[in-house]
Parts: C-alpha cells; sequence; structure tokens
C-alpha cells in the first residue's frame, strides 16, 4: 500500500456517528483470509453496509449519493477498539479514507493508521458536528488545522507521525534514510 503524503488535504465527508466501532464492526473477522494489505475496502463496514441480499443497504451514510466518494470519516468516540487487527485500518484505507476525525481513538488503531499513511485527528464532539455539516472540508496538517467554511480547528499530533505523514514515509522508508550507516556498521563487524 503505497504512502501517500499528507499536508494539504482537501475532501468530502461522510458522517458515521457511533461510539465505539470496533475492529470486528470495520473488518469482520470472516474477512481476514487475505494474505496482502489490499483488497479489504469492499468488507469495510460490511455488516452495516449491505442488506442481507447483498445490495448496498441505503440507511449505510456512506452508501447515500451525497457523501459518495468521501475520503474523510467524521464519527465518534473509542473508534478501533477491540482486538488489534490491523486489517481495520487497512480496510478504511482500501475504502478510500485519508483522514478520520473521531473523539478518541483505541491506541492500536491510532497507530496502524499512522503506520498505513491514514491521518488519525482527535477533535471533540463539537467541532465534528460542525463539520459534519458541510459536504467538503480542508485538513493542513503542517499547521494542524482542520478548516470548514465557517470556523478553523486547531488538533494535536505527536511530531514523529506528522513528520512522517508530512513526508509520506512509512516504518521501511526511515529505516532507509539510514541505509548508509546502517551499511557501515555492518561492514566494520566482524562475523
Amino acid at each position: 500500500m503505497e504512502v501517500k503524503p499528507i499536508t494539504t488535504y482537501s475532501g468530502k465527508i461522510v458522517p458515521l456517528f457511533h461510539d465505539n466501532i470496533d475492529t470486528d464492526q470495520i473488518i469482520p473477522k470472516v474477512h481476514l483470509k487475505r494474505i496482502s494489505k489490499t483488497g479489504f475496502g469492499p468488507f469495510a463496514f460490511d455488516e452495516w453496509r449491505y442488506l442481507e441480499d447483498g445490495s448496498d443497504n441505503p440507511d449505510f451514510n456512506p452508501n447515500k449519493p451525497e457523501y459518495r466518494d468521501a475520503s474523510i470519516l467524521i464519527t465518534g468516540d473509542n473508534f478501533g477498539c477491540g482486538s488489534s487487527r490491523e486489517h481495520a485500518a487497512w480496510a478504511i484505507k482500501d475504502y478510500g479514507f485519508d483522514i478520520i476525525i473521531a473523539g478518541s481513538y483505541s491506541d492500536i488503531f491510532y497507530m496502524n493508521c499512522t503506520k498505513n499513511g491514514m491521518l488519525p485527528i482527535t477533535l471533540d464532539e463539537a467541532a465534528r458536528k460542525h463539520l459534519a455539516q458541510f459536504q467538503e472540508i480542508t485538513i493542513d496538517l503542517p499547521n494542524q488545522t482542520v478548516t470548514s467554511p465557517e470556523q478553523i480547528f486547531h488538533f494535536d499530533i505527536d511530531s514523529t507521525w506528522k513528520n512522517k505523514l508530512v513526508k509520506g514515509l512509512d516504518d521501511i522508508a526511515v529505516t532507509l534514510q539510514y541505509e548508509q550507516q546502517i551499511k557501515s556498521y555492518e561492514e566494520s563487524k566482524a562475523y
């Protein structure tokens, strides 16, 4: 999965205001049989997204015409709780979301987002409800702001994760920045 830099990002939003959305609701365990990081998008939110006959559930916000092609998910508190499966982050990314705005996150899910090129933003309920009124919002990661047509909200993010996301780096790319030092060290050791 390619990690793209996130600097200034404008996108369509979709609200999914539920608290405690766990990783099994994001990607049910029945769909964890793949061996790659891709291809999980069609199964994201499977039990909410589809009716029993396999057709789209018209009551599920991301299926509604006004929210099609949304790339920013606005949701409730404790998003990504439950098991530590990285598949949940892969499924959301593969579905098309680059940014999630929630009240809070499971620690492991939050880390899985940052490691897979997604920006998890934490904002209070009033800010999230305000943002959900608009079709499109803008995120400025270097300045740590989320902007609606009417208001600007500041968010906090650890500088390490911010740097990786702004530069589009995953853990392997960060390690490769030290390739010459690693090679020099390896060459200096007699095995």
